[in-house]
This record gives C-alpha cells, sequence and structure tokens, in this order.
C-alpha cells in the first residue's frame, strides 16, 4: 500500500487536533473537527486508522477512524474528492467507495495516485469499478499487475478478460498468471468483442456457470465415479455444470479452469484441448488431492501428467509417484524417474502388469534386481 501519512504535511489547525487530548481526538475520529477542511479531515482520519507505529495511539481510535472514513457525511465526501489528495488519502477511500463508480473515477485520475491502489481496486473491485480500471489501456501497458489482478478477478467480465489478454499479447507483455502461455495461446483464435454497456451472453454465461460451481461444490475431491473396470461416469448432479462449460470458447475454459473450484477443475482437467486440460493442472487451486485422483487417470492427457510428475510438491505423494509409474499414458522419462521411489511389492506388480509399458516393466524388473544384492 502506499507510504503513511507524514503529519508534518497537515496544516497547522490539524496538527493541534492530532495533538490535543484525548477526547477531541475522539470527535475527530468521528468526524467532528470544526474549522477542518474535508481533505484535511480525510487526512486525518486516514492517520488515525492507520494507527501508531510506536503503538502509542488508543486502537479505539483507529476503529472509530476506520468506520467513519467508510461513511464520510456526503458534502465531506465531495469536498474531499474535489481537492488535492495524498496518495494514502486516495488508497483509503478508494478501497472503501470503489462499488461508487463515479467516486472511483475521480479518486483513481488523480494525479497523487499510486499503482498499487489501482492493483488493489482491479483485484477486488465489483463488476463496474473494473470494466472503468480496464478502460485505460496506457496504464495498462505500463503497469501489468493491473491486468493481471483484473483477469484473475471473478467479478471482470469474460469480454473484458479477453480483450485484456488480447492487448498483453499484442504488445509482447508477459502476465504472471498461471498457465499464461495457455491463456495466450487460447485468445490466438478468439473473436474479440467491443466493450459494450451491458454484459454479452457469454459474460452471462461465464458468470451464471461460476455460480452454478459454488452452489454444486462439495468435499468429494472428483466430480466423475468410477466402476470395478475403471469406467468413468459423471455424478449426475454435476451433468448442468458440465453442460455449460461445454458451451464455452477455449479462452472461457482456460479462464475457468484458473478461476474455478475442483468441480470446475475435474471437468475442464479432461477437457480434449489440451490447452484447457493444461491450464486446470496449473491453477493455483490444483491440490494434492487432485493429483492423486488424476495420476492415475488414463484418460487424462500426457501433458497434464508430465505436469504432476515434474512438480515436486506433488511427487511427494507416494500415491502419485505410484500411480504415474502404473499408468501407461505417463511419459516414460517421468515413469521411469518415480519407479527407483517404489515399494518392492510396488514394483512386482509393475513387472508383472500388462498395462505398463515395456520401458518401466523393464525398470521395474532391474531395480527388483539390484534390491536383491
Amino acid at each position: 500500500m502506499p507510504s503513511l501519512v507524514d503529519p508534518t504535511t497537515l496544516s497547522a489547525p490539524a496538527q493541534r487536533i492530532l495533538g490535543a487530548p484525548p477526547k477531541l481526538q475522539e470527535m475527530a475520529a468521528k468526524g467532528i473537527a470544526p474549522g477542518i477542511r474535508p481533505a484535511e479531515l480525510v487526512l486525518l482520519l486516514v492517520l488515525y486508522a492507520q494507527g501508531d507505529p510506536q503503538g502509542q495511539r488508543d486502537p479505539g481510535l483507529v476503529d472509530i477512524a476506520s468506520k467513519t472514513l467508510g461513511a464520510l457525511p456526503e458534502p465531506v465526501l465531495q469536498g474531499a474528492i474535489g481537492s488535492e489528495l495524498a496518495a494514502p488519502a486516495i488508497h483509503e477511500l478508494a478501497l472503501r467507495y470503489h462499488e461508487r463508480v463515479e467516486v472511483l473515477e475521480r479518486l483513481l485520475s488523480m494525479p497523487a495516485v499510486d499503482m498499487e491502489t489501482v492493483e488493489e481496486i482491479a483485484r477486488i473491485g465489483g463488476e463496474a469499478a473494473c470494466e472503468w480500471v480496464a478502460t485505460n489501456e496506457q496504464r495498462l501497458l505500463a503497469n501489468p499487475k493491473i491486468i493481471e489482478r483484473l483477469y484473475l478477478n471473478r467479478n471482470t467480465r469474460m469480454s473484458t478478460a479477453d480483450r485484456l489478454v488480447e492487448l498483453a499479447v499484442r504488445n509482447q507483455v508477459v502476465l504472471e498468471i498461471p498457465a499464461w502461455k495457455e491463456v495466450a495461446a487460447a485468445i490466438g483464435e478468439e473473436l474479440i468483442m467491443e466493450p459494450t454497456d451491458e454484459a454479452s451472453p457469454d459474460d452471462l454465461l461465464f458468470k451464471e456457470t461460476r455460480a452454478l460451481a459454488d452452489q454444486l461444490a462439495s468435499d468429494e475431491v472428483d466430480v466423475f465415479d468410477e466402476d470395478d473396470e475403471g469406467n468413468q461416469r459423471l455424478v449426475d448432479k454435476f451433468i448442468p455444470l458440465q453442460a455449460r462449460i461445454s458451451m464455452m470458447t477455449p479462452s472461457q475454459k482456460v479462464r475457468t479452469a484458473t478461476l474455478g473450484n475442483k468441480e470446475e477443475r475435474m471437468i475442464l482437467i479432461r477437457d480434449n484441448n489440451r490447452l484447457v486440460a493444461v491450464a486446470a493442472v496449473r491453477s493455483g487451486g490444483f491440490s494434492m488431492a487432485e493429483a492423486e485422483k488424476v495420476a492415475g487417470n488414463r484418460s487424462i492427457a500426457e501433458e497434464v501428467l508430465r505436469i504432476i510428475g515434474s512438480t515436486p510438491e506433488f511427487t511427494q505423494s507416494y500415491v502419485v509417484k505410484k500411480q504415474l509409474a502404473e499408468n501407461p499414458k505417463c511419459p516414460v522419462q517421468i515413469a521411469m524417474k518415480l519407479i527407483i521411489h517404489l515399494r518392492e511389492n510396488d514394483l512386482r506388480a509393475i513387472a508383472r502388469s500388462k498395462n505398463v509399458t515395456g520401458p518401466v516393466k523393464e525398470a521395474a524388473m532391474r531395480h527388483l534386481e539390484r534390491r536383491k544384492h
């Protein structure tokens, strides 16, 4: 966040209030400070709300000032945003009033605004705030973190996220978001829509799919049942979710895989489009339990298994190592590296198995022989 308010920048009357007896300070924290201009009052409230680095300020004063900042009388708020504000004041007001876009526009257009403030609004803002932040292409290209925050904010419209990705790709800006290569590749075949006041059908599809996925969230790791022969069937209650996902474009699926919950990931990790499946496994939410569930699945793309087998976090699990080694879809180089970590009885099972590749069977046999000597 922007730097703390420097008390020496306050006017003389405001500094006197800052050093006044506790009762007068409490009144000021409630917004009662006769003779203090709105911009000065806001700065004083921010100073109170930020607390005292030396711990000498009453914690109750911090709470009072923070509440006051979030419920300023309209004349005070309008007077403050009509003046020049310091970066810390802009930051605190933007966080509290980002749902009022007319206020947010004026705050983020001020010369003193800190880019960390814009980044934070891009991260937490609602749809209207995100739409406004996304309009300033010059600022976006100069500060790519704003694009990253907007893309990862589920309130950002899907069509807007597509435009932001296309803007970054066109200007050769590499974003630090999960599966960026897949995100950039997926946008290459998309028709980019022009901005509109109303959400598009694709925007509504993305939003409604996320809401449905949240409703269906459960403690179960997978959304597929498996019979004794290894055949998998989507659990009935997730059929509507899969139906909605199937209507999405590749870029929509990739973003859903990136932002979605485990129910969405476990559908998308089986997608026929490699970009989508890889985005699911590269998602920050992809867990050890999910890795253990899919490592032995023969319908999973080879590249997904390669990523799991190359990620130290996942190969800490014995289940992951064993299932990858047994999975004929797993790249041979990955399986060969994991063989040496398996227990003797599992090596024997692999050596006898008709389902693993020849090189892996041979490696299992060699390791069994070595352990005899």
